[in-house]
């Protein structure tokens, strides 16, 4: 196509703003959750003063409602990290289980708090009725965001650039999630070969020089790059020109991590490592400082809770399979520094017979009855928190792995060392969103979760995982 016709489609395309992204539903979201927690936190207020709207007075707002019960809404926002998951909020199902864990986690710590102060100081009813109104209007307002935000309308349309090897393996992907996280309008590819050849429902479309055309009829809002080799001149300009008439303009690997939390290790370079993650995977200082911070207290926390759980977990281990109880070995930390992980002991002993190092499997044999459930519970790794404490380890992380395994896997499994460039953890990304790892595709998807921690860890994300975390632990599903 020659320059006037460009300019002429240019003129003509116009950037579709009401196509939503995952940032502009996160804070829609986020609105409309902060907006019930304080209908909630009134419709406390009003139930707690006796339902008489003369009671609820500046008097009783003063004198005898405490401060942080106006903090409730935002507490609430916190233990609902894990509904800001936009695949995960665009899904019914998921958004009950949210919502039931947050409530759990409320009451509970406000339990914990009750029965620690003085009789009769904590407002019972208030509380009671906070957790039970916001949960309904949250509910209530998920399910309205689903039933309008997930509407057509509101989608953006993609078009993939590239029908090679990356560009069927992200069909493959969009067409695994439900709800589908856009509308997939089809590809484009400069190879004649490929033309209107089909990948699933998707179509290869045109070439470059259709480019900029299929823009315009297909009200298109995105471009996804997948292109793993050159690109010829031609598709370069029509590419640009598509980003100054608004179209959005972004590459396979950020996609493929928006929507599946992972990194596409099989995608990827030889070279990535150097010319992309190593600057990514800084932390700056702040970061570093409070998640330490976070680690020290967790830590103290998990030492005191342990006190109180070991005598009667070592007498269930003692009578279930003797002695030992607690399990040490040798595990791979930062950078590759060795140390001794602590563990309450859940396998047979001289589970490894011939010392070799064995994966875990899940139902593996190995496993005691008591064991099954300190997996199951989480509380077989109490003992790690004096690792945390030490700093040897952090709350979240990659999960920490023998020496043996780790240099057999780095042999099979591209970019695995990569997983040693921070602290390994109690808990993990990789470990809340993947089971065990039996197989080498296995470890290749763990380690993809690994990464996108490793390369987008915040706070959030460490706050996002601690809480999924504590959802396997009060329903039994760690492994």
């Amino acid at each position: 196509m020659n320059v006037e016709g460009m300019e002429g489609i240019k003129a003509k395309t116009k950037p579709i703003f009401w196509r939503l992204r995952p940032s502009e539903r996160q804070i829609i979201l986020l609105i409309g959750d902060t907006f019930m927690g304080f209908l909630a936190l009134f419709i406390a207020l009003v139930v707690w003063s006796r339902e008489d709207w003369l009671r609820l007075s500046l008097s009783f707002l003063v004198e005898r409602t405490p401060t942080w019960f106006f903090l409730t809404p935002f507490l609430w926002l916190l233990l609902s990290i894990e509904l800001y998951d936009v695949r995960r909020a665009s899904r019914r199902s998921e958004t009950l289980k949210g919502v039931a864990l947050a409530a759990g986690l409320s009451l509970g710590l406000y339990l914990l708090v009750y029965f620690s102060s003085d009789p009769n100081s904590l407002p019972r009813l208030g509380v009671a009725v906070f957790i039970l109104a916001v949960s309904i209007l949250t509910i209530i307002w998920r399910f309205i965001y689903i039933r309008i935000f997930t509407a057509p309308v509101f989608m953006r349309r993609v078009l993939i650039i590239g029908a090679g090897r990356a560009g069927e393996n992200l069909v493959q992907v969009i067409d695994s999630i439900w709800p589908l996280p856009f509308y997939l309008v089809g590809l484009i590819d400069d190879d004649p070969a490929k033309r209107d050849m089909e990948f699933g429902k998707h179509k290869v479309l045109g070439s470059s020089q259709d480019l900029l055309e299929i823009i315009e009829r297909e009200r298109i809002s995105d471009l996804v790059f997948a292109i793993s080799g050159e690109m010829n001149p031609e598709m370069f300009q029509a590419v640009l020109t598509a980003e100054e008439c608004g179209v959005e303009v972004t590459t396979m690997p950020l996609v493929y991590e928006e929507l599946l939390g992972r990194v596409p290790i099989l995608m990827l370079q030889s070279d990535w490592i150097l010319r992309s993650f190593v600057d990514q995977a800084h932390a700056n200082s702040f970061y570093e400082l409070a998640k330490r911070l976070i680690d020290i207290l967790g830590s103290l926390f998990g030492l005191a809770a342990l006190v109180i759980l070991y005598p009667f977990i070592a007498l269930l281990i003692v009578l279930d399979d003797g002695f030992p109880i607690i399990y040490k070995q040798e595990r791979l930390g930062k950078n590759g520094k060795p140390y001794d992980i602590i563990k309450f002991r859940t396998m047979i002993k001289e589970a490894e017979k011939e010392g070799k190092a064995l994966v875990a499997t899940k139902n593996d044999s190995r496993i005691t009855r008591v064991g099954n459930f300190l997996r199951k519970s989480h509380v077989d790794e109490f003992p790690q928190f004096l690792n945390v404490l030490r700093g040897e380890m952090s709350l979240v992380g990659p999960r920490a792995e023998r020496v043996e395994l780790v240099n057999k896997l780095q042999t099979k499994v591209p970019f695995y060392r990569a997983r040693l460039f921070v602290k390994p953890g109690l808990t993990g990304w990789a470990q809340v969103n993947y089971g065990y790892a039996e197989t080498v595709e296995d470890t290749t998807i763990k380690l993809e979760y690994d990464l996108y921690y490793i390369k987008h860890r915040n706070l959030m994300l460490d706050l996002l995982t601690i809480f999924r975390t504590a959802g396997t632990v009060f329903g039994l599903r760690g492994q």
